[in-house]
């Protein structure tokens, strides 16, 4: 199996910060035996590397030498290792360019998608239809869940096989770790209750609902904090009691969800997020952490419907009302999650449905 992506998805590097999907799909399927290879491109140009980590062969490009130079080596690489499959993965133009590698070679096509691709720039119209072509083309099509699968079917033609679901999943490092240990550590008030907000900040997701709710749990709550990690835009930074940490180092991800008394994961019911999928709803919840989540759809059935975890997106009254009535919960158990072995499963049990 071939796997073509993006060397750093989510702002991660895949080579020197292995993570999610991108990592442990390849990772896995190399474990049950399979002979995996991964190509990644650099879009911030990173150097040409190869390493061979966990089973798998991941070799990088680094697209400065020009867009055909590039798609010469690739088309090299591919024939060389003559590979069964191809998966594209991590956006869509990975699509396209599975889809191109896999009529250069005669290997089956198979394509993954966490997110809708095409709500991440809107005016990419050629883009879009390259990535439908894709979709039509796949002997194999995955998706995060049933809402993106659904959208992505739509692209496909009547007959085909039915795109099936990979959902996502925490990475083995997000378990559960003390409290008042990981407050310690971090240098968190160890008294105060704390609510967090560990996702990215943009207008799309509408995250300034999130400040708009945390007044108001402060008017109840005048002791409680809001921790935020990353890069906040300046106007959250000036809120009272907003408690800014940075940069978390990966290690320390786990900790510094375990020391919140509630996780806050907000999306709206935009072209992204009505197909969004949020890794760190995973993340809090496999280290038990009680939740306030925007109720879009994707959201709402990772979370099983339960209303205890759930509000509207946009609204920022009933937001605070569920911060509140969730401070007291202290561990949850949430219902069984999916691993990245599970998944990894159910993308393999997909390419054997379809070359034996």
């Amino acid at each position: 199996m071939l796997f073509v992506g993006k060397r750093e998805p989510q702002q991660r590097d895949l080579v020197t910060r292995p993570y999610g999907r991108f990592f442990h799909l390849p990772r896995l399927l190399a474990a049950a035996g399979d002979v995996v290879e991964a190509h990644l491109v650099s879009h911030k140009r990173s150097p040409e590397t190869t390493v061979a980590h966990e089973g798998v062969r991941w070799s990088t490009l680094n697209p400065k030498l020009g867009l055909p130079r590039m798609l010469r080596e690739l088309d090299a690489r591919a024939r060389a290792f003559r590979p069964d499959w191809i998966v594209g993965m991590s956006d869509a133009w990975y699509g396209w360019l599975a889809h191109r590698l896999a009529q250069r070679t005669g290997a089956r096509l198979a394509v993954d998608a966490y997110d809708n691709y095409e709500a991440y720039m809107p005016w990419n119209v050629p883009l879009h239809f390259a990535w439908r072509r894709s979709l039509r083309a796949a002997d194999v099509v995955t998706a995060a869940g049933p809402q993106l699968a659904e959208l992505l079917q739509r692209s496909r033609r009547h007959g085909q096989r039915e795109v099936d679901i990979v959902p996502m999943a925490a990475d083995p490092a997000f378990v559960p770790h003390d409290r008042l240990a990981s407050r310690a550590a971090l240098g968190l008030p160890v008294d105060a209750p704390l609510v967090g907000y560990m996702g990215g900040w943009a207008a799309n997701r509408g995250t300034d609902v999130l400040l708009d709710a945390f007044r108001r749990v402060r008017a109840q709550r005048p002791d409680a904090r809001l921790v935020l990690t990353g890069r906040p835009p300046a106007h959250a930074l000036t809120v009272e009691g907003v408690h800014a940490l940075g940069y978390v180092d990966d290690a320390q991800l786990p900790v510094a969800l375990s020391a919140l008394d509630v996780a806050c994961v907000i999306t709206t019911h935009s072209a992204f997020g009505r197909y969004s999928y949020p890794a760190k709803l995973c993340e809090a919840m496999a280290c038990g952490v009680p939740v306030v989540a925007t109720s879009t759809d994707p959201v709402r059935w990772m979370l099983r419907d339960d209303m205890r975890f759930l509000a509207p997106p946009d609204d920022g009254e009933t937001i605070a009302h569920d911060i509140v009535a969730n401070l007291g919960l202290g561990r949850i158990a949430y219902p069984a999650l999916a691993s990245w072995e599970d998944s990894a499963a159910r993308l393999r049990a997909s390419l054997v449905a379809v070359s034996g």
